[in-house]
């Protein structure tokens, strides 16, 4: 549920900031012109929220109201650019279309992209490889793991 509830939040943040620069946006001309300024800076903030504040802190702006944090995966370390770039680009590509494709026809075994042969299905993986888990929980591991390795 925390994870819903920080995609919401993120969502709604970079609304709200674009939503902030509307006046300068309709100054700028005809309605062509300030839909397509909204619609940059939505991606800009978007990418800015979503891949370089995630880089800076494991975490996007809903995320950490939420308490949620970014691990790669296998090794619960920080998520390199390439990976969150990926993720980004497959959050505002292939997920909006989810809902197109379900009322278009039948669901697809799997019910996503194809996976590599031999690779399990889980139901909180990412395919750019990382995780989203609780601050806590990844606090928890961490100790874990320093314990088992003193």
């Amino acid at each position: 549920m925390r994870r819903y509830l920080a995609v919401g939040l993120d969502a709604y943040l970079c609304l709200l900031a674009v939503g902030l620069l509307v006046r300068s946006c309709l100054a700028s001309g005809g309605t062509g012109r300030a839909i397509a300024l909204l619609v940059v800076q939505l991606i800009v903030l978007s990418f800015a929220n979503q891949v370089l504040l995630t880089m800076a802190v494991r975490a996007s702006a809903g995320k950490l109201i939420m308490g949620v944090r970014v691990i790669r995966l296998p090794d619960a370390g920080r998520p390199g650019f390439r990976r969150l770039v990926l993720r980004w680009l497959y959050g505002l590509l292939w997920l909006p279309l989810q809902p197109w494709r379900r009322l278009r026809g039948p669901a697809v075994a799997g019910g996503g992209p194809e996976r590599p042969a031999g690779r399990p299905v889980e139901p909180y993986e990412d395919l750019a490889g990382v995780r989203q888990v609780r601050r806590s929980d990844l606090r928890s591991y961490r100790a874990a793991v320093r314990g088992r390795t003193d």
